[in-house]
């Protein structure tokens, strides 16, 4: 029987050049997607995962992310002597019981595998959840539950994937079958950036990933890889070597919120999920296009 996933490990050390200028004032996953902090949105998806400790890997000028999680007195007393229950619920929303938050500093921007590793010492011998901030996902099962009743299901390591079009897949990482049926599928290697016309499948690596405490070893020992980076995808194919990796193709649409217009698409996407905005929201979208 597979252990239960409890910890998941938050990346949000990244310098966010894709959205600079912005970027250089507020940290990437506190920009909005319609009303609410990207992160809001990923920690709403990992707790309903079942996700009970987050461990942030954080750098220079990521104090804004620390702060989001702290209470407002100030501003909940006045919602509350004002009677706005409603907003007042969600400013507490995100917040998170005493100790179940760590922050680990990322010293220098060595890549993903080298971020994942920065948090051995407080994930320990246990199997964890690995969630890229940037890649919001709108499910109606969250994208992290999925890949937890997945690992319950076949346990080892679970990699979330996407399908693209044929002529995408040279700007992804890709994943290879040991066949295919159904959704869940075991992986038998990674193709980074396939040459166009030689890749194994149309399934991307999509930001979600269920890990074996095993992989903190490898990536211990881990040398740079693409980019001069140390790649967690690198140590995953390691550990591939000894350990059943299966792909699970979720159920839902992911948004690069990294990426400028993967934001404004996500924006666009979240207004009109919100029932008491969705007209408003059609409306002004086609006003604007008829300008």
């Amino acid at each position: 029987m597979s252990r239960r996933v409890r910890k998941a490990v938050l990346p949000v050390a990244g310098l966010g050049t894709r959205m600079l200028p912005v970027a250089r004032a507020t940290p990437k996953n506190l920009l909005n997607v319609f009303d609410r902090p990207i992160l809001s949105y990923v920690i709403e998806e990992a707790r309903a995962a079942g996700i009970e400790h987050f461990v942030f890997i954080t750098s220079r000028g990521q104090g804004p992310v620390e702060d989001y999680f702290d209470g407002n007195p100030e501003i909940e007393e006045a919602l509350a002597a004002k009677g706005k229950d409603d907003l007042l619920a969600q400013m507490r929303r995100d917040l998170l019981p005493p100790g179940s938050m760590s922050f680990v500093r990322q010293m220098a921007p060595l890549g993903l595998g080298h971020a994942v590793w920065c948090a051995r010492d407080i994930v320990g011998d246990e199997p964890f959840a690995v969630i890229l901030p940037d890649m919001l996902m709108q499910a109606k099962t969250p994208a992290l539950a999925q890949a937890v009743a997945a690992h319950e299901q076949v346990g080892g390591n679970i990699v979330v994937v996407e399908p693209v079009p044929e002529s995408e897949t040279h700007k992804y990482g890709i994943v290879a079958l040991d066949g295919q049926d159904g959704r869940l599928n075991r992986m038998t290697a990674m193709v980074e950036k396939p040459a166009p016309g030689t890749a194994p499948s149309n399934l991307i690596i999509s930001g979600r990933y269920i890990l074996q405490p095993e992989i903190f070893a490898l990536l211990e020992k881990q040398g740079k890889g693409s980019g001069g980076e140390i790649q967690l995808t690198d140590a995953m194919a390691e550990l591939m070597k000894a350990q059943d990796f299966h792909a699970l193709e979720y159920e839902g649409t992911t948004f690069d919120c990294g990426d400028k217009i993967g934001l404004l698409r996500a924006n666009v996407a979240f207004a009109l999920d919100r029932p008491e905005f969705a007209q408003a929201a059609r409306t002004a979208v086609g006003d604007l296009l008829k300008s």
